[in-house]
C-alpha cells in the first residue's frame, strides 16, 4: 500500500473514468486528510486481521493524486519479476518509482524487472492488476478492453508470461467502455463476482461463464448498480494463519443483498472500511489500493 501525500481529484483521469466526482474538489486540505484518515483504517483493518501489509510512502513532490492506487503501475510475482506499467494519464507516470521496488529488496528476491513504458510513446496502454484480472493458479488473465487496457498489448502481455488470455468489453450505463477490469470482477479462490449485464457480447459472455466453469469458480453476480458502488472492485487476502478474506469498501458492502453476502460468506470472510472520498474523487476503492506481494520472501 502506498500512503498518500497528496490524494486529490484528477482531471487527467476523468476523461474516462464515470467513478469520478468533481463536485467539491477544491477543497484540497479537507480531501487529503479524508483519505488519509481512509487509508489508515483500510490498512489497519488488514493488520488486525493477521494480513501482512506493507506500507510505502507517496514521495510529497511532484505531487500524485493517484499515488493511492498502486496496482496500476506495478505487479511482484512468485518467480521474483516485477512488472512496470503503461499509464493512460501523464501524471500517474510519476507513480512510477523505481526506489520503492528498491526498497522490497531487502524483505523479498526480485530477479528482474519488466519495464513496459515504453509502449506509452504509442499511446498503448495496460494498468496493471487494474486492467488485468489474474487466476495464477490456473494461469488465466481476465481483461475488460478500453482506453486503459489495449487489446494488442494485453496479449502480448500474456504471450510473455504463458498465460491464457480471455479479453471481454464491458460497458457502462451510457455505452462508454469501463474503464478497469477491477471494478467489473473480483477473482476468488473458489469464486467469482461479477457484473455480466455490462458484457453486451453473448459469444463474450459464453466465455466467461465457460472459464469460470473450467476453473471451479462460483459465479456471484451483481447488478450494474451494485458495481457503480464499487460492488466489483474487491480483493481475496490470505493472512499468516492461511485464512482468507474478502476486502471491500463500506459502500460496496452496503449495496449487496443478504443472498450475496451469504454467498460470498460461504467461501471467505468479509473485510470492509468506509472508502467515500477515495471512491468519489479517485474513481476507485479497496482494490485499487492493494498490490499483492508475491515475491519470494528473502
Amino acid at each position: 500500500m502506498v500512503r498518500p501525500a497528496n490524494f486529490g481529484y484528477n482531471a487527467q483521469t476523468a476523461t474516462n473514468n464515470s467513478f469520478q466526482n468533481s463536485e467539491g474538489a477544491t477543497n484540497y486540505e479537507v480531501i487529503k486528510a479524508q483519505a488519509q484518515a481512509e487509508f489508515e483504517g483500510l490498512a489497519t483493518l488488514l493488520r488486525e486481521a493477521g494480513v501482512n501489509v506493507v506500507i510505502v510512502e507517496d514521495s510529497p513532490h511532484p505531487i500524485k493524486p493517484d499515488a493511492v492506487f498502486p496496482n496500476n503501475w506495478v505487479s511482484f510475482h512468485a518467480d521474483g519479476q516485477v512488472f512496470l506499467y503503461p499509464m493512460y494519464a501523464e501524471n500517474r507516470r510519476l507513480e512510477r518509482r523505481h526506489e520503492v521496488v528498491e526498497s522490497l529488496n531487502a524483505k523479498f528476491e526480485v530477479n528482474n524487472i519488466i519495464d513496459l513504458s515504453l509502449h506509452e510513446a504509442d499511446n498503448r496502454f495496460l494498468e496493471g492488476t487494474g486492467s488485468m484480472i489474474i487466476d495464477r493458479e490456473h494461469q488465466v488473465i481476465y481483461a475488460c478492453i478500453s482506453p486503459r487496457t489495449n487489446e494488442s498489448l494485453f496479449y502480448q502481455y500474456c504471450d510473455a508470461i504463458d498465460y491464457q488470455p480471455v479479453a471481454f468489453r464491458s460497458v457502462d450505463r451510457s455505452g462508454s467502455d469501463i474503464y478497469h477490469t477491477n471494478v467489473v470482477m473480483a477473482l476468488g479462490e473458489t469464486f467469482v463476482v461479477i457484473c455480466m449485464e455490462t458484457v453486451k457480447n453473448e459469444p463474450e459472455r459464453e466465455l466467461l461463464y465457460q472459464c469460470f466453469e473450467d476453473t471451479a469458480k462460483e459465479v456471484i453476480e451483481i447488478t450494474l448498480e451494485q458495481l457503480e458502488h464499487f460492488a466489483g472492485n474487491m480483493l481475496q487476502v490470505r493472512n499468516t494463519q492461511g485464512d482468507t478474506f474478502l476486502v471491500m469498501s463500506e459502500q460496496a458492502f452496503k449495496s449487496l443483498n443478504s443472498t450475496q453476502i451469504a454467498q460470498i460468506t460461504e467461501h471467505t470472510t468479509i473485510l470492509q472500511t468506509p472508502l467515500y472520498t477515495i471512491e468519489m474523487y479517485g474513481g476507485g476503492s479497496a482494490r485499487c489500493m492493494l498490490a499483492e506481494l508475491f515475491l519470494p520472501k528473502r
